[in-house]
């Protein structure tokens, strides 16, 4: 009933469009779902164990990351050749499933939770991949829609650390699975794989890529890889100034949600600035904005906000930007910047 009301609620946009949005959704559910059991686990082997329970909490947020991010590349290659993708989405789902049952086990051992990090960690690269692959084969790498479903997981970080809980929990699965599935059977035409072309333009979305991608493809691949290159190292720092803009900063749980909903709403407008403002003219503004609000970081809360705002709107534009560098490998290209991030 769920599924049917959400699809009746689309019911005016293409099909394509309603295919992004359960993407989208989807993304808040899996960022949500993995934050959840996090929290949960960490709660449980914390009060457990103590100190000891903490370091190994530790240890299991480090694999977690470095397996969810990490093999991104990797995972972005193989769902470039893939012709049928939907079993990485249908993979992500088995996973997230299994680390959740084995969370619920509550038993103390470090092995099992070790192994619902890694399997957690797994699943959510897969999703990931899967998730920016789409979006652009969809709609034609237009960083409207690129801004759309990277913003959700921000919103759903944030709901998961603040109401972490059992129910939530299993909440967030059930409806992350049945979406899954939904999909899965929805798209009946999910079976052109890594075919399509980076700017490959749906009837409703045509010029949705500006016609900038000429000039790449006179590149030499020395030029594009360190183009590349230049790309990860500003999603990097991207990141890193996202960290320290929070740091000193006592944070409620009104001002996770709060921020968690600013990091989203920022994705979201990027796209649709750049794609009206023009790329250029928008990163010269948007970073000088970031930099103002840097320097008087201390001063207002709003100061922090609007700063992580700002940053947020650049994510959709190099989204966008590593498509172009690398045509036909968009799965690739995704992996590439969330590696880096």
């Amino acid at each position: 009933m769920i599924i049917r009301k959400y699809l009746y609620l689309c019911s005016g946009m293409s099909k394509n469009s309603q295919l992004v949005g359960m993407t989208t959704v989807m993304h808040f559910l899996m960022d949500g779902m993995c934050m959840c059991c996090l929290f949960l686990l960490a709660e449980a082997y914390g009060d457990y164990w103590g100190a000891y329970g903490d370091r190994l909490i530790l240890g299991a947020i480090l694999t977690y990351n470095v397996l969810a991010f990490m093999p991104q590349p990797l995972t972005g290659m193989m769902a470039d050749r893939m012709v049928q993708r939907h079993w990485l989405l249908l993979a992500s789902a088995m996973l997230l499933t299994v680390a959740v049952a084995m969370a619920s086990l509550h038993a103390k051992a470090e092995w099992l939770l070790v192994l619902v990090a890694v399997v957690l960690g797994t699943g959510n690269s897969l999703f990931h991949v899967w998730g920016g692959k789409q979006t652009v084969v969809k709609m034609g790498n237009d960083m409207r829609m690129l801004g759309v479903f990277v913003s959700t997981g921000a919103l759903g970080l944030a709901v998961g650390a603040v109401f972490g809980s059992w129910v939530l929990l299993y909440g967030l699965l059930l409806v992350y699975v049945a979406l899954a599935l939904a999909y899965v059977r929805w798209d009946e035409a999910d079976d052109t794989g890594g075919l399509a072309p980076s700017c490959a333009q749906p009837a409703e979305h045509s010029g949705a890529c500006p016609p900038v991608s000429a000039p790449v493809s006179s590149m030499s691949p020395v030029t594009i890889w360190t183009l590349v290159v230049v790309l990860m190292l500003f999603v990097g720092y991207r990141s890193f100034v996202g960290e320290v803009f929070s740091q000193g900063i006592t944070k409620s749980q009104s001002l996770i949600l709060t921020i968690g909903a600013v990091a989203m709403l920022g994705k979201m407008a990027g796209g649709w600035i750049a794609r009206y403002v023009g790329i250029l003219k928008s990163l010269m503004v948007l970073l000088a904005g970031v930099a103002l609000c840097f320097l008087f970081r201390g001063q207002f809360v709003w100061v922090l906000l609007l700063g992580i705002f700002l940053m947020n709107c650049t994510m959709p534009i190099t989204l966008f930007l590593a498509n172009l560098l690398l045509p036909k490998r968009e799965g690739l290209a995704f992996g590439l910047l969330a590696a880096a991030l």
